[in-house]
């Protein structure tokens, strides 16, 4: 069907950044060049999630193109901000947005154009290209970047500016030729903003590297305790104040809580939690994500619950296919809570609510029989339910 097709893919995150949107857009080019297309990729420097440009890319022109087999990378060497301040973000997506618009001058082919938001404003060059080279225009959402925006309590006191930014982004979904999202609950959100046709696509999990049984465990979770695992962007998004206080109730002689990785809030929470039993760590490459996530006893993530359909986050799916049981707060009404709840594979809970965290933790460090069985039954649903051949 894709044979002999050339693709315009434009996203801000793209390898060799290996996680979150990066990860997940390099995997969809990956099935697309698979099917037989060649995919003209339109991306920045690498530099999620530290926020800095990476070796060697830092030292690298303004502009550059890289060619591997079926696709040809267009990359702009972007404004970062060391703090992301949400003015600062601002300036981040103008200068991709300037950028981007350059490479997309260079590609002469396109049979398809596929945006990735965030950022929003990829939607925006998306529609020019395809009316350019008259072609379908397919965006695809990883994040509803306004909303959470707003939610996460970035926005400030910005309330006529993101009125205007909503209006901009249904005019822009509406001029598409179809939208997906990846989670049901983004898919209620988008028919909000747009009467463009919508369907479901969710990421997914490539059962050869993650979910696979290690002889050894990771270097960064090799105590003997009870080891509590967060991997992932360290934002805005997750409740560290919740954190904070879920840390010290822990009893620090039967738990280790381990940190992986990086974002706006990474240092702040270094320096805010001293505890001897918690570790902080840089991200770990994709190679080695597997044997990290199987190397706790169980993961955690905690999410403010202001934050309800502007994003799934998809690190769920990789603590799942670890084999290990997640504990999960925040809104009540998050699709995380109903994927947990059908997998019966965890547990979910209010912010509010701090001894119940503490006792189902308890009760997994002394019940190891019934954690591996939820565990075991966590990663028989992602394999059914979102690995990459299903998807």
């Amino acid at each position: 069907m894709l044979k002999n097709k050339t693709i315009t893919f434009i996203g801000l995150n793209y390898a060799p950044e290996d996680t979150a949107i990066g990860l997940y857009s390099t995997q969809m080019v990956n099935a697309l060049v698979a099917a037989g297309a060649h995919v003209n990729v339109v991306t920045a420097m690498p530099y999620y999630p530290q926020w800095k440009i990476q070796q060697p890319y830092n030292a690298a022109r303004s502009i550059m193109v890289e060619k591997e087999k079926g696709q040809t990378i267009y990359r702009y060497k972007q404004y970062v901000p060391r703090s992301p301040t949400f003015l600062k973000r601002v300036f981040h997506i103008l200068s991709f947005t300037h950028g981007s618009w350059r490479n997309l001058k260079k590609i002469e082919k396109c049979d398809l154009v596929i945006s990735i938001i965030p950022f929003t404003t990829s939607a925006f060059l998306g529609n020019k290209h395809a009316k350019k080279h008259k072609v379908p225009h397919w965006i695809h959402v990883q994040d509803f970047e306004f909303d959470a925006a707003v939610q996460s309590g970035l926005s400030g006191n910005s309330k006529q500016i993101f009125k205007w930014l909503f209006k901009q982004e249904s005019a822009l979904f509406n001029k598409a030729t179809a939208i997906s999202t990846i989670s049901q609950t983004m898919l209620q959100k988008l028919q909000t903003k747009t009467t463009t046709s919508i369907f479901y696509l969710p990421n997914w999990i490539d059962p050869a590297m993650i979910g696979a049984d290690f002889t050894k465990p990771h270097p960064y979770l090799a105590s003997h305790k009870f080891k509590l695992l967060y991997s992932g962007n360290v934002g805005e998004k997750q409740d560290w104040e919740f954190f904070s206080a879920f840390a010290k109730a822990l009893p620090p002689q039967y738990y280790d809580i381990i940190i992986v990785g990086a974002g706006a809030r990474f240092q702040d929470l270094k320096q805010s939690n001293q505890q001897e039993n918690i570790g902080f760590h840089d991200p770990v490459p994709y190679a080695q994500l597997g044997q990290l996530l199987g190397s706790a006893d169980a993961h955690f993530l905690f999410q403010k619950k202001e934050i309800v359909d502007t994003v799934m986050p998809s690190k769920l799916l990789g603590m799942m296919a670890s084999g290990k049981p997640s504990l999960v707060c925040g809104n009540l009404a998050s699709e995380v809570r109903t994927i947990l709840e059908r997998a019966d594979t965890g547990f979910y809970f209010s912010t509010d609510d701090l001894e119940f965290a503490v006792r189902q933790l308890e009760a997994w460090r002394l019940e190891p029989d019934s954690t591996d069985a939820m565990g075991k039954r966590a990663k028989e649903f992602v394999w059914e339910n979102f690995s990459r051949e299903k998807i």
